[in-house]
């Protein structure tokens, strides 16, 4: 069996697949390759009005990549809806090691007065895709602000692609929609040859223009 190298997930997440361990304590690690796959459309998301109001507040100081390793620790930490987590102690040396080479980036909420991480995301970056890998709120809506911040940056950024893996109901719920694989893959071709650029900057005051953008299109079909 190949070694699982930091080169080698780039290479699979360039075909479509994306490894989990079996659980937190093992060395193993698992291939997955969803028939349907989660995305999120950047060019069109679908946005409820009072999440953009939320994020266009500022309540939050949004970064990025000021502590990837705890943003993953925190995406892995248990809670009592969540008892187990696929983020084992492999899968953090592999994804710091992409994060040491540019291809991995976080974006986390922060409280603006203590500097407390509440929430946020992380994920890999390849050429003009972005592979959304896992969030955590401690606060209300700290998943949600990450990832408008996240969809605004790669805007900004010239990425085409925003994978989810799966569809859950709260990705749904920000637009998130199933995709057949052959289409997906198509999706994953083209921006594979597409040469984006992580912003670095993901505060409200770097974003504005995009995520203005973002709060003017149509909202779901949820209550204002």
């Amino acid at each position: 069996m190949e070694l699982i190298t930091s080169e080698l997930l780039l290479r699979a997440y360039g075909e479509g697949l994306f490894p989990m361990a079996p659980d937190e304590h093992s060395d193993e690690l698992e291939w997955f390759c969803p028939q349907e796959r989660g995305i999120i459309p950047l060019e069109r998301p679908a946005l409820p009005r009072r999440l953009m109001r939320t994020v266009m507040a500022g309540q939050y100081r949004l970064c990025s990549d000021e502590d990837f390793d705890g943003m993953m620790q925190a995406c892995a930490q248990m809670t009592p809806s969540r008892t187990e987590t696929w983020i084992s102690g492999r899968i953090r040396q592999l994804y710091g090691e992409l994060h040491r080479q540019g291809h991995a980036h976080s974006v986390e909420v922060r409280d603006r007065e203590s500097g407390a991480l509440v929430g946020g995301l992380y994920g890999v970056s390849l050429r003009g895709a972005f592979f959304g890998e896992s969030m955590v709120s401690r606060v209300r809506d700290a998943s949600k602000i990450a990832l408008v911040h996240l969809m605004a940056a790669l805007r900004q950024g010239g990425y085409s692609l925003l994978d989810t893996q799966y569809v859950t109901p709260h990705l749904a719920s920000l637009g998130g929609i199933g995709v057949p694989f052959a289409a997906y893959k198509g999706m994953l071709d083209a921006a594979m040859q597409g040469d984006a650029r992580w912003p670095g900057d993901v505060s409200l005051e770097a974003l504005r223009p995009e995520l203005e953008k973002l709060a003017e299109r149509p909202a779901t079909q949820q209550k204002p």
